[in-house]
């Protein structure tokens, strides 16, 4: 009964054999590996670009942040929403791998309006030597509320970016899930909506620990280069980053595995549905959520062994009717059986 991130969750054995089957023998270091001439064909296949850069590193934040840092000078500022992994959960890598550029949040939700995006970045560039110059947009899919931007909604953000010149970066720690909600291809999903660079996320999606982070324009490619290994995310044994890629991709599990978490997660809902006093907060649409539930439920899912996060309050208290807000996030592993464990726990 795990629900508290789809970072607690197992490898999935194919993974698993895939870095094992890697282990054999010997390679060529820093990604000269022939994994890594399999990993590039294959990504550039999925997303349709034969030209894109790719590359590996073993972690979100490695990724977004040195992919930001590829695309704003240190002068610049990042247009993000409010809750972006950037903003709140990346302890300000983000700055720290760009030499010092800011974040500009932008309106007051988890997903950017084009109006919004509009107005913040006509509020900057506008004092001369003296402010922040327009850097790139970066849009987080799946929100960090669990909501999937539609691909028009994408498509109205990027043309706003276009109109200032500004490049778009996809924060897709979570791409696999979106992908299945929306039932559209990776080139959809990002150049095709005009998106200039996008974080495709492994770790959460049943990996060990591996980002892939891609530029459509390869022009970018050197500076990343330079840009990962001063930054310390040059793997010398890159294979075992490589092999991970090549299981997650094979036989397509990369959406075997994001199908069973959306899945799951809408299972659950529905569950809770039916539970007197539960309230949502967000609407599930890929695999997490938000919801208000009386302390009494979480109590007794807790003392069976639950483990989710509570947001906002405190699981101790006097009144066990007081709201808590809870997060829940369903990972490829948990299945109906964990589900079923949790809803029990609550109607018990």
């Amino acid at each position: 009964m795990f629900f508290a991130s789809d970072n607690g969750g197992p490898v999935h054995p194919q993974i698993m054999q895939a870095v094992t089957e890697a282990n054999g023998g010997y390679r060529t270091g820093y990604g000269e590996d022939a994994e890594m001439d399999r990993v590039r064909d294959m990504l550039r296949e999925l997303f349709e670009a034969p030209e894109a850069a790719i590359y590996l590193v073993a972690t979100g934040t490695a990724a977004n942040s040195l992919a930001l840092a590829t695309l704003c000078q240190p002068w610049e500022t990042v247009f993000c929403s409010p809750v972006a992994h950037i903003h709140e959960d990346e302890c300000n890598a983000p700055e720290f791998f760009s030499g010092g550029a800011k974040l500009t949040l932008v309106g007051d939700s988890d997903k950017m309006t084009p109006d919004a995006l509009r107005r913040a970045i006509e509020n900057e560039h506008t004092r001369g030597v003296h402010g922040p110059q327009r850097g790139p947009v970066s849009i987080t899919q799946v929100t960090e509320k669990g909501h999937v931007y539609t691909l028009e909604e994408l498509r109205a953000l990027t043309a706003v970016a276009r109109d200032y010149g500004l490049p778009t970066h996809l924060d897709g720690a979570r791409f696999t899930n979106a992908l299945i909600t929306l039932g559209c291809s990776p080139a959809d999903m990002t150049w095709k909506a005009g998106i200039d660079a996008v974080s495709f996320g492994g770790t959460k999606n049943g990996c060990m620990g591996v980002e892939a982070v891609i530029f459509f324009d390869p022009a970018k490619a050197w500076e990343f280069e330079l840009r990962r290994k001063r930054g310390a995310h040059l793997f010398s044994k890159h294979r075992y980053l490589s092999a991970q890629m090549l299981g997650y991709l094979a036989d397509d599990l990369w959406l075997d595995l994001a199908r069973s978490a959306n899945a799951t997660c809408a299972k659950l809902a529905e569950g809770l549905r039916q539970i007197e006093g539960v309230e949502f907060t967000t609407t599930p649409e890929a695999n997490l959520f938000f919801a208000n539930l009386p302390r009494r439920l979480h109590q007794r899912a807790f003392d069976a062994g639950a483990y989710y996060y509570i947001m906002e309050g405190q699981l101790e208290g006097d009144d066990p009717e007081e709201m808590l807000l809870a997060r829940f996030v369903c990972d490829w592993s948990i299945g109906e059986v964990g589900v079923d464990a949790l809803l029990n726990a609550y109607r018990s």
